[in-house]
């Protein structure tokens, strides 16, 4: 096995948090799970497990909510339409249906019962991960990389050994909007953190380095979390955890090399959408011609 393939099946497990309400898409996500919003053909979710599969994870973990169901549904096999698509002889449609999960992926799912924060939601995932470092993907941060960003951060860990935090660099004003990480750059995109603190106002920020949506983060993260005093309305807050965590751990923030679109904001979500439009095989050219003729 060469040096790639083995440092990306060092991680096995992903946990994909999705419990949220998506209150920022209302009307669109009052019935449907906000991590179904497509954006060109596939669905938010979906570009997440992708990203996944690609740095060689085979498990994916869901946190849920009541709402979800749709999300299950779409990774589980469906067997009339595949059976409708075979009987019609549209061989293409059929693969693209069955691709969605490959038969060496399995996917389980468990609930969150209350939102109760990032590290609640973590937390909940402790029994099916166990004793094993893990990804974390945030499915409303879409990112694209060459190759892509949880491959890129796989084989950070399989150099350090420890847990690993994409960032970014951000406006000084955008500070308040993410988890700030300081410390001492060890390569050209790898910095030692020495401290994270959630949502800093410029004025106090000690970087404008921003945790985006992926981690790689060791088992002893569950400890932290559970042993953490409960913030605002109960909330457990993974960039709480983290800091914890550096008393006892080394932690690590990469700058993966890619495009973050955040998804979670209508701004973002459109971005994604013609940047997306753009690249996509089938339609991108016409639709870059027809955005040019507008």
């Amino acid at each position: 096995m060469d040096v790639c393939k083995a440092s990306m099946s060092m991680i096995k497990k992903a946990v994909f948090p999705i419990a949220g309400l998506g209150t920022r898409f209302l009307p669109a996500t009052k019935a449907s799970a906000k991590e179904m919003l497509p954006v060109v053909d596939k669905p938010l979710i979906q570009y997440a497990v992708e990203e996944a599969y690609a740095a060689g994870i085979r498990q994916m973990i869901f946190v849920t909510g009541r709402t979800k169901r749709s999300v299950e549904d779409h990774f589980d096999t469906a067997y009339e339409l595949e059976t409708e698509l075979e009987a019609a002889g549209k061989k293409e449609l059929l693969s693209i249906a069955r691709s969605i999960a490959p038969g060496d992926m399995s996917c389980v799912y468990v609930r969150q019962p209350r939102a109760l924060g990032l590290g609640h939601a973590v937390l909940c995932a402790s029994g099916l991960v166990g004793n094993e470092a893990f990804a974390v993907l945030l499915a409303d941060d879409l990112m694209v990389g060459q190759p892509p960003v949880m491959a890129q951060m796989v084989k950070q860990y399989a150099h350090w050994r420890a847990s690993v935090i994409a960032v970014q660099d951000v406006p000084r004003e955008h500070t308040k909007r993410y988890g700030i990480v300081s410390g001492q750059q060890v390569e050209d995109d790898v910095v030692d953190v020495t401290g994270i603190i959630e949502k800093p106002t410029p004025e106090v920020a000690p970087t404008t380095l921003a945790v985006a949506g992926r981690y790689i983060l060791t088992p002893g993260i569950f400890a932290e979390l559970q042993s953490l005093p409960r913030g605002v309305g109960g909330e457990i807050q993974l960039t709480d955890g983290i800091a914890n965590l550096l008393r006892r751990e080394k932690v690590f923030a990469y700058r993966y090399k890619g495009m973050r679109y955040d998804c979670g904001s209508k701004l973002g979500f459109l971005q994604a959408t013609v940047d997306l439009g753009e690249s996509h095989a089938e339609v991108g050219e016409e639709f870059k011609a027809w955005l040019s003729n507008r």
